[in-house]
């Protein structure tokens, strides 16, 4: 029972059921964004605002291929406003981060210990040095 406990208490657990929450419920956000905009503005480029009703039928078999399209273009829509309003702007926000986190200290190029940066001499080897 101790090591059940563990496994349900663990942090990856945790995360992971954390994530399922919030991406259900973005599932519903990016959803009712399709149908109450991407929807007529598809009714407003091709007639309608899905493609359920588009169907061929051979030897008395109907191949109701509207559907697949209507979730390929919602599909498309959902993967295009994750890109543009989650991946952009994170990835953004990373590559600020990144940039602001400036090096501190340097490798010794004789006993590759980190040294500060304007070292002029390694603290560990002292080998003379150029400051950086």
């Amino acid at each position: 029972m101790g090591g059940f406990k563990k496994f349900l208490l663990r942090g990856n657990l945790i995360e992971l059921a954390v994530a399922v929450v919030i991406g259900a419920a973005f599932t519903g956000l990016v959803t009712a964004f399709v149908n109450a905009f991407s929807g007529p503005l598809i009714a407003l480029v091709g007639g309608q605002p899905n493609f359920n009703s588009l169907a061929f039928t051979i030897n008395g078999t109907r191949f109701p291929y509207g559907v697949f399209l209507t979730a390929a273009v919602s599909f498309l829509i959902v993967a295009a406003v994750v890109y543009f309003l989650v991946v952009l702007p994170t990835s953004k926000l990373l590559e600020r981060l990144v940039k602001a986190e400036e090096a501190t200290e340097q490798q010794c190029p004789h006993c590759l210990s980190d040294i500060p940066l304007m070292a002029t001499r390694c603290r560990f080897c002292t080998a003379e040095l150029t400051p950086a």
